[in-house]
């Protein structure tokens, strides 16, 4: 044993390189025929979302139980096949997903997906608290993109508003927080406060408004107290790093264009200026000599002055971003905004408040449909007590109508008839009738071919048609009291 081992450790060699495995390329070791109706989903926050409790329920909240199959790819991200291609575009245009309470990102399959994958999600944005002034579709637009790429507008200046909000339809980048206000400052010196509420975006941080982790987990505040805990223990304070710069010593744009204009907003969270417009910039400058490059600095240091002057050619030139797509559809995709405030929360929802478009999208809806469900029950049924009684009637009872059967006239006027009272002795009291003796020997005879237990059905006998009916169809056949004429 011991010589077997020594053995082994001799011909073992500290240079031997472990080599990676070459999968071979063949179409029966591929699935992506299999994947091209599946999409892949990502979970926020994996502490409260387990991935096995997922891959079980999400089918039935999605009323896809038997068509689709789910696949727990890591602790955070999933796959979900379906067997027809309506089934997940059906899934795809729900919107925003969630799962107990915290939202999920899901995307359509890619065989190569980009870098950014699964990093935004399409979710509509309410903007309350416009300015009066300011009602237009590039104001609107201007104050989506705080919150993303703006992709739809719901906005109708010639027909009348009835919601006193704007939605919009943004990108929202998950990793960024949710934005629920914005202070906004005028020329005149005038400030307002615009407010942002998300439809079917559940729970969130309370601390930094992330979508990652509860506030116990928060990683500011757990930042924070390790701070101030060290900064108490030096008796320093600790100040806070200034951001990286973009332009270095050594980019030809490093002295063209400022470190304002090429950071990231921090309004939008997103660069001033798309990484492909700076590459292109550069490469323009890099070709020029000596002679021609500071002809070609003024036109970069113009073109981006003039672009910076209007928001949509900054957002198309500069960001690279399409323009939204402006629609009057107030009602599409509508969703319901979850408000888990602390002094708005009502008991009896167990702290879930529904924002009051919820109300309002309601009261717009046809009412036709649901007057049965809303018409006032009848006081007589809360006041009386035997109102029962008169429920049943085919119709009202008055003394003043007259009804065949129930009254009768007097001198008095209409009065309710008298029912004669049936007298009727008590059950122990009745005696059994009998049959007709002459019915009791009467051979009821099975029909042949017929189920064992049954009998033949008795048929009425023609006696052929009534005297009366005769007389009544024929009045020749009818003899008067006094004879037949002599005639």
């Amino acid at each position: 044993m011991s010589s077997a081992m020594d053995r082994a450790l001799m011909e073992m060699s500290l240079e031997e390189k472990d080599e990676p495995f070459e999968m071979p390329d063949l179409p029966e070791f591929l699935s992506c025929e299999r994947n091209k109706l599946s999409l892949i989903g990502r979970v926020l926050n994996p502490s409260c979302q387990p991935m096995k409790h997922l891959i079980r329920n999400i089918p039935r909240k999605w009323q896809k139980e038997g068509r689709v199959t789910g696949i727990s790819l890591t602790s955070e991200r999933f796959q979900f096949i379906f067997d027809s291609k309506h089934d997940l575009e059906d899934v795809l245009a729900k919107g925003v997903h969630t799962y107990n309470d915290w939202s999920i990102v899901v995307d359509r399959w890619y065989e190569n997906p980009p870098d950014d994958y699964l990093r935004f999600m399409l979710v509509w944005v309410q903007i309350w608290n416009i300015p009066v002034n300011y009602y237009t579709e590039k104001a609107i637009t201007k104050l989506g993109d705080l919150i993303g790429e703006v992709k739809e507008v719901v906005f109708n200046p010639v027909e009348p508003q009835l919601h006193e909000f704007v939605r919009v339809n943004v990108l929202f980048d998950v990793s960024r927080p949710l934005r629920r206000s914005k202070v906004i400052n005028f020329k005149n010196g005038d400030t307002a406060t615009v407010r942002f509420h998300y439809e079917r975006i559940q729970k969130r941080c309370y601390e930094c408004q992330r979508l990652t982790h509860e506030k116990d987990l928060c990683p500011i505040l757990i930042k924070e107290r390790q701070d101030k805990a060290s900064a108490r223990r030096q008796g320093i304070s600790i100040p806070k790093a200034p951001p990286p710069s973009v332009l270095q010593e050594s980019d030809p744009l490093f002295g063209v264009l400022k470190e304002s204009q090429v950071g990231v907003d921090p309004n939008t969270g997103r660069p001033r200026i798309a990484p492909e417009v700076l590459e292109g910039m550069r490469q323009y400058l890099r070709v020029a000599n000596d002679e021609e490059r500071s002809i070609r600095v003024d036109q970069v240091i113009k073109s981006v002055r003039d672009a910076e002057k209007d928001p949509f050619t900054q957002k198309t030139v500069l960001q690279l971003e399409a323009l939204p797509i402006v629609h009057h559809d107030m009602l599409r995709e509508k969703g319901v905004v979850f408000d888990y405030d602390r002094g708005d929360s009502s008991s009896h929802n167990g702290g879930l408040n529904l924002n009051s478009s919820l109300r309002l999208e309601e009261s717009t809806q046809s009412k036709d449909a649901r007057d049965w469900l809303t018409e006032p029950v009848n006081s007589l049924a809360s006041k009386d007590v035997g109102c029962f009684l008169a429920l049943s009637q085919p119709f009202p009872v008055s003394s003043t109508v007259y009804s065949p059967g129930l009254f009768e006239s007097d001198s008095t006027g209409t009065i309710r008839k008298k029912v004669k009272q049936r007298n009727r002795p008590p059950k122990h009291a009745r005696k059994l009738k009998l049959k007709d003796p002459s019915s009791i020997f009467v051979d009821h005879s099975l029909k042949e071919g017929s189920t064992s237990g049954t009998k033949d059905k008795r048929k009425a006998v023609d006696m052929g048609p009534s005297a009366a009916k005769i007389f009544k169809l024929n009045p020749k056949l009818v003899v008067p009291n006094e004879g037949p004429s002599k005639a």
